[in-house]
């Protein structure tokens, strides 16, 4: 069982399932266990631990009655450890991502850290990093 499964509430569903589907495939090496472009559920997993899955806002809606819009500040971000953040990133734009901190090493966090930063469709942090 996983003791985390981090499930992500998303306005533009097809969208958001593209991206993480390009992302979580070819940049991490998972595999889609669910889901399809149309939604309104989607999940993956790396091995035998589940990874993420994304889930249409207005269904969540339809359960807990009055979800708020997504917050304009940043609660929290998704950090995926990869081989190479370069092509993670390049993986991302080409999978309807946004870039805003371009690979770049990062020294001050670790002797060997690289990061990038992209925003997903629905506007999600996401952090590329490698040691």
């Amino acid at each position: 069982m996983d003791a985390l499964y981090p499930r992500l509430l998303v306005s533009r569903f097809p969208e958001c399932f593209r991206f993480y589907d390009g992302v979580l495939t070819e940049a991490l090496g998972g595999t889609r266990a669910k889901g399809e472009p149309s939604g309104p559920y989607a999940n993956w997993g790396l091995g035998d631990q589940s990874v993420l899955s994304l889930l249409d806002r207005a269904m969540m809606a339809g359960v807990v009655g009055d979800l708020r819009p997504p917050a304009p500040s940043d609660a929290a971000m998704l950090v995926l450890t990869v081989g190479d953040v370069d092509a993670a990133a390049a993986c991302g734009e080409r999978h309807g991502g946004r870039v805003v901190a371009a690979p770049a090493a990062r020294p001050e966090w670790g002797p060997t850290v690289r990061t990038a930063h992209l925003r997903d469709p629905d506007g999600n942090l996401l952090e590329f990093q490698s040691y």
